[in-house]
């Protein structure tokens, strides 16, 4: 990262900064350049792991995607506002970001399914300890997207 003054490595922050944001783009790589699909997502992290939960129907561009090549880049952005000055010079814009590359994949296993579910519900609606019968859970495909770099900044 070029401006490590605006560099976030605090796990906690980085986090938070996830948190606060309200779409993830997900980009294709294709033979004729890349697709890029906004989308909500769920978010899950360990010591070890971190990975973002989507949602999507049973067939589609993004599967097809993911099967040609489950490595995908993503972005999500947040808290944005202008800093106005006397000079157009004295403009800048205000963020916070997270961006990154993975390994996508279909997430099979009923558990897991509701957990993702979960963790989508919770991020969008703010509440906790929603619950998925298992004809709602395999009802959807569920997408995990296990991260493998990551970089979080932010201009206040």
């Amino acid at each position: 990262m070029r401006r490590k003054d605006r560099e976030i490595t605090e796990e906690s922050r980085i986090r938070e900064i996830i948190l606060a944001c309200d779409c993830c783009r997900l980009g294709f790589a294709q033979e004729d350049g890349v697709y890029i699909v906004p989308l909500n997502f769920g978010f899950s992290a360990t010591p070890e792991k971190r990975s973002l939960y989507f949602h999507c129907a049973g067939e589609g561009k993004k599967l097809e995607l993911m099967a040609a090549n489950p490595k995908v880049g993503f972005e999500m952005d947040t808290h944005h506002a202008v800093n106005s000055g006397d000079r157009a010079c004295d403009y800048s814009f205000r963020f916070q970001s997270v961006i990154g590359k993975g390994q996508l994949c279909r997430v099979e296993a009923l558990t897991e399914k509701k957990e993702a579910l979960r963790c989508l519900m919770e991020h969008i609606s703010g509440k906790e300890n929603w619950a998925f019968t298992d004809a709602e859970a395999n009802s959807v495909t569920i997408l995990r997207l296990d991260v493998l770099e990551l970089s979080c900044k932010e201009h206040l």
